[in-house]
């Protein structure tokens, strides 16, 4: 899976607080929630960002609290993907649950700027900064993550492997 988009940098320890605000928490409609992404770390992030577009931050991104409705609001949003140096374990699997796509490099994390020009490939793990000319390494997107991310998420992935319990007999 290859995508391409504009960088938007943010730092180390973005809590899912900073990415979704406990304020806005009393939804799960990922319309709403994409209206106020990363609105405590950018407000004017959710109304600048463009489809595909791209976060990039540095260590630790996701931290705290386990809500899915972080990585729901990223992607709702119209971000791509996140590449972060690390992220918090629980927000590594909420994005593959969710469908979002993540990556992980420090090399990539600390050299890429906001408004830089990315291309990724998934399956590889190679980013290219196009702004600058330069190629950095991820861990690749295994295959199964990225059969979860094709189809939108776990939930829409059993629902396709194991069919919908709801339209069988």
């Amino acid at each position: 899976m290859k995508l391409s988009g504009k960088a938007w940098k943010f730092g180390a320890d973005i809590d899912t607080d900073a990415i979704i605000p406990a304020r806005y928490l009393n939804t799960s409609d990922p319309e709403e929630l994409a209206k106020h992404c990363m609105e405590d770390a950018d407000p004017e992030f959710a109304q600048r960002v463009s489809a595909g577009d791209i976060i990039v931050a540095e260590r630790n991104f996701g931290c705290g609290s386990s809500r899915e409705h972080a990585p729901i609001a990223i992607k709702a949003a119209g971000v791509g993907c996140v590449i972060a140096a690390s992220f918090a374990r629980i927000f590594y699997r909420n994005a593959f649950n969710m469908g979002l796509p993540i990556l992980e490099s420090p090399e990539a994390s600390a050299d890429i700027v906001t408004g830089e020009h990315l291309e990724l490939d998934l399956s590889t793990g190679v980013i290219v900064n196009k702004s600058r000319n330069l190629t950095y390494q991820a861990q690749p997107v295994p295959p199964f993550m990225q059969e979860l991310l094709a189809t939108g998420g776990l939930i829409p992935y059993v629902m396709k492997t194991r069919g919908n319990p709801k339209t069988e007999g």
